[in-house]
């Protein structure tokens, strides 16, 4: 595995990496301190608003492809903190994930996830791992919305049994380090009527929201500044914690969404 590029914006360092097979991921350094790494190479989940999924799955990374990605870059970057959150569904390589996890918690970093819930199985075993921030993608609690939006992910009803289980016996601490995640796209997922069950959901789980915004990297349309603001402000009326997407993740150059495999 070899580092083949580096590409930078204002905000983010992208960089490319060659696997032995000659696939290639990426990740991305941001905020000053974190590094985005990637679990696979392309996903199955298949978002249609992530390019990440765009080609289907090729393969599974190992553990030590995942490790690699900071081992090459941790004399160059200050990087204190890990995102599990680049190109793939970290619980579809779970066995590879959870190795590299304890790897990165041995050399001092801290460690967060970001997961579509799926296989539920592992996001049972995930949610109790000694993570510094796990963030669950629910984008819809409406089955035929979810299924748009996350169409591989396994069905919501399911997810959200699993959560209600689990959460259940967590203190609040542990729970304050779980987000659930709601990317707004236009016409789909962004009525009242969707933000309301949302926010009912969180608020019966005791834990945190993330509302991203869109990148535009498909055919949908992204809400206007104003509108993603109205639609946080709607939802800080439960009395919920909602965090909104950084500038960061909202750069074209390694922001959610803008990850794709073999990037020429």
């Amino acid at each position: 595995m070899r580092l083949i590029s580096a590409l930078r914006s204002e905000l983010n360092e992208l960089f490319i990496f060659e696997l032995e097979d000659g696939n290639r991921v990426e990740a991305v350094f941001y905020r000053g301190d974190t590094l985005c790494v990637s679990t696979q190479v392309g996903c199955a989940i298949r978002c249609p608003f992530c390019l990440s999924g765009s080609n289907g799955l090729v393969r599974n990374l190992t553990s030590e492809e995942i490790y690699k990605q900071y081992d090459l870059l941790k004399d160059s970057f200050p990087i204190k903190r890990i995102a599990i959150a680049g190109i793939g569904e970290p619980l579809m390589n779970y066995q590879n994930v959870v190795e590299s996890f304890w790897k990165f918690k041995k050399a001092g970093l801290k460690v967060s996830f970001y997961t579509t819930g799926f296989p539920y199985k592992y996001l049972k075993d995930l949610l109790r791992l000694p993570h510094n921030g796990l963030t669950v993608s629910i984008h819809s609690t409406k089955s035929d919305k979810r299924k748009i939006l996350v169409p591989h992910g396994g069905d919501i009803d399911a997810l959200i049994d699993t959560l209600r289980e689990e959460l259940a016996s967590m203190s609040k601490a542990k729970k304050k380090k779980i987000s659930l995640a709601y990317l707004l796209i236009k016409g789909v997922n962004d009525s009242y009527e969707d933000l309301d069950s949302f926010a009912k959901l969180v608020s019966e789980l005791g834990v945190g929201a993330t509302l991203l915004y869109y990148n535009t990297t498909g055919s949908f349309e992204p809400l206007s500044e104003k509108e993603y603001e109205e639609k946080f402000l709607f939802l800080k009326r439960y009395g919920i914690r909602v965090t909104l997407s950084t500038r960061f993740r909202k750069d074209p150059l390694g922001g959610c969404g803008t990850l794709i495999v073999n990037r020429n």
